[in-house]
């Protein structure tokens, strides 16, 4: 993994490459590759270790590689330490194959010694060198039938871009598990694992789907099933602008993506309101079907897991319905209680997550009924949803997720009270009382977001602790993960999330003087018991930023060292506010440590490997 480009038409290819390759840095990497095909020079390969910039030079911008097709790859290193000889593209012994791609090929070690046993010479410790060998053992002058043997003959996940020397006017392209677009152009095909790469050049795409092959030329694109029969495919239109992709002036994509989950989060509530009520258009599940429901099982990974445990609270409170939020990397290996009557909530921003995914076929095969929120249309887990929500956020770049948050967050409240209203669980006043408050919500954003010097003057203050943790209950628990994981993702702070009335179990032997204790105390009826032990921390030496709604600050002031404040808002919404000043303070502090933000060491944007 982690970015793949790929070109075919009648420019110069390396220069397209090259920025495609750079609409996808966000995802993360630590080396770089191009192959490309010229009629004079034959497979040009180019590939160096670090930052795209560094093959950049050494290729001059592409300028230095001709040709019109070709193949290009980011890749953050999963077999094989970071090199230029482990960097994609990888290429067969006698040069006829190069090969991207995104994934692990699971039976790799034996294809390895299988193919040496034959007289291969490797010279990578790459999985994906494999693919491109197998190819070269395969060929026997028939492109498509060396790939359907290679495929077939391969275990795991993989998204592939494939140049053939023997057949330079043409890519293939072929996908299981992981994401991979084409692009559709005017004497140009394209493909990507992110339409981030393509939006400069084109805005028609489809997306290939788990076993299908795609063959592309300049002026025709063909796709394949596992077994070589041509599937005819649905053409989308991307509607976003690429200033969308672009920094707009901010320093990092994180902090523009903070700044922009008013808007966002008005566009996914909205036109999801019609009259006083919640509308949910693409809702598929009767009345029926949610009464007889016995459990909900919200299913999700990183901060859409966190998401997941907000709206346990949440779910459980309007519909007075067991739900169960369980990690998609630890469904499928629990034995899940799961029938007819089960109902799994996928929560997913790519919708391409392989943990998510697998977690979510899993529960298929089980009987439930599966409803996911997606931010990417047309993503795997979309399609293979009975219902999906998108959170219409529009693209998010940074690789420490911020408006997706707050987005699917804003789905959960409108799944919430659009079923709550369809089972008479809340009665009409209550109902009204959250929802009015949840439009509220992009305002009070705003707020926020106007006095984030505040934030950054705390984060000033505390950036050089070595350890921090977040306390709360309930909702503000919920809140505490995701501020916690947001300051690990990007300052590499240590950090940990602990509910509030945990501390005497062990937490608190881990309190030292000078250790930072972030006590989230927005929940009223719970905020006397969090600034509790907000007192015990500070007794053991911690010093404590406190988190509350404005109302009670002046309360918190007197055993916190420092107060953040929110604007009151309905109890249930507190988590849509809270997490905005621990997003911040996150931002704030990685900055204070001169730390990489939207390409933080060893994360992925999207988590297409197990």
């Amino acid at each position: 993994m982690c970015g793949i480009v790929g070109y075919v038409g009648r420019e110069e290819a390396a220069p397209i490459l090259l920025d495609g390759l750079s609409r996808l840095e966000y995802r993360g990497y630590d080396s770089a590759g191009v192959a490309v095909y010229g009629k004079e020079a034959g497979m040009q390969v180019a590939k160096a270790k670090g930052r795209l910039q560094v093959l950049c030079d050494q290729i001059q911008g592409g300028n230095i590689l001709h040709g019109a097709i070709g193949v290009g790859h980011t890749r953050w290193a999963t077999h094989g330490a970071p090199s230029d000889v482990n960097s994609h593209p990888q290429v067969s012994e006698n040069g006829r194959f190069a090969v991207v791609h995104n994934g692990i090929i699971e039976n790799y070690a034996e294809l390895r010694e299988f193919l040496q046993s034959e007289g291969v010479q490797f010279v990578s410790d790459t999985d994906t060198e494999v693919a491109a060998q197998l190819l070269e053992y395969y060929y026997q002058g028939n492109l498509l039938e060396a790939v359907e043997r290679t495929l077939h003959t391969i275990r795991g996940a993989y998204a592939l871009g494939i140049l053939c020397a023997d057949c330079p006017d043409r890519l293939i392209a072929a996908r299981k598990d992981s994401p991979l677009i084409l692009g559709f152009g005017a004497g140009a095909h394209y493909l990507a694992s992110d339409v981030t790469a393509l939006i400069k050049y084109t805005r028609e795409v489809c997306w290939l789907d788990d076993g299908e092959i795609a063959e592309l030329t300049a002026d025709h694109l063909w796709v394949y099933d596992a077994y070589l029969r041509p599937v005819e495919k649905e053409h989308r239109h991307v509607d976003w602008e690429i200033s969308a992709a672009e920094k707009g002036g901010y320093e990092h994509f994180m902090i523009k993506e903070i700044m922009e989950q008013p808007e966002a989060i008005r566009k996914t509530v909205s036109p999801r309101i019609r009259d006083g009520r919640v509308v949910l258009d693409d809702w598929q599940l009767t009345v029926r079907e949610l009464e007889e429901m016995d459990r909900l099982y919200i299913i999700a990974c990183g901060s859409s897991y966190h998401v997941g445990v907000a709206a346990k609270y949440i779910l459980e409170k309007l519909l007075r319905k067991p739900v169960e939020v369980t990690l998609a990397s630890e469904f499928r290996y629990c034995d899940p209680i799961v029938s007819e009557r089960t109902l799994a909530l996928v929560i997913s921003q790519s919708g391409e997550t392989i943990d998510t995914l697998a977690a979510m076929r899993e529960a298929r095969r089980l009987g439930a009924k599966v409803v996911s929120i997606v931010n990417v249309v047309g993503s795997t887990i979309a399609r293979e949803s009975d219902s999906v929500l998108y959170t219409w956020a529009g693209p998010e770049i940074a690789v420490a997720t911020t408006k997706a948050y707050s987005t699917q967050l804003a789905v959960i409240y409108l799944i919430g009270l659009y079923c709550a209203d369809l089972l008479g669980t809340l009665d009409r006043t209550e109902y009204d009382a959250i929802l009015s408050e949840l439009q509220r919500v992009p305002d009070k954003l705003e707020e926020i977001l106007k006095d984030r010097e505040d934030i950054q003057y705390f984060a000033s203050l505390y950036f050089n602790r070595p350890s921090m943790f977040f306390i709360g209950r309930n909702l503000d628990y919920a809140v505490g993960l995701e501020g916690s994981l947001k300051l690990k993702e990007i300052s590499y702070i240590h950090s940990e999330a602990y509910a509030a009335g945990e501390l005497k179990h062990g937490t608190i032997s881990l309190i030292e003087p000078g250790t930072l204790v972030v006590a989230l105390a927005g929940c009223g009826p719970l905020f006397e018991k969090t600034v509790s032990n907000a007192v015990e921390v500070k007794s053991r030496g911690a010093d404590v930023l406190g988190l509350t709604t404005r109302d009670r600050a002046a309360d918190l002031s007197r055993t916190a060292d420092d107060v953040i404040s929110i604007p009151e808002t309905h109890p249930m919404l507190l988590p849509s506010l809270a997490v905005v000043p621990m997003q911040l303070f996150a931002y704030y502090t990685a900055l204070q440590r001169g730390c990489d933000i939207d390409k933080p060491r060893n994360l992925a944007k999207s988590v297409t490997v197990e």
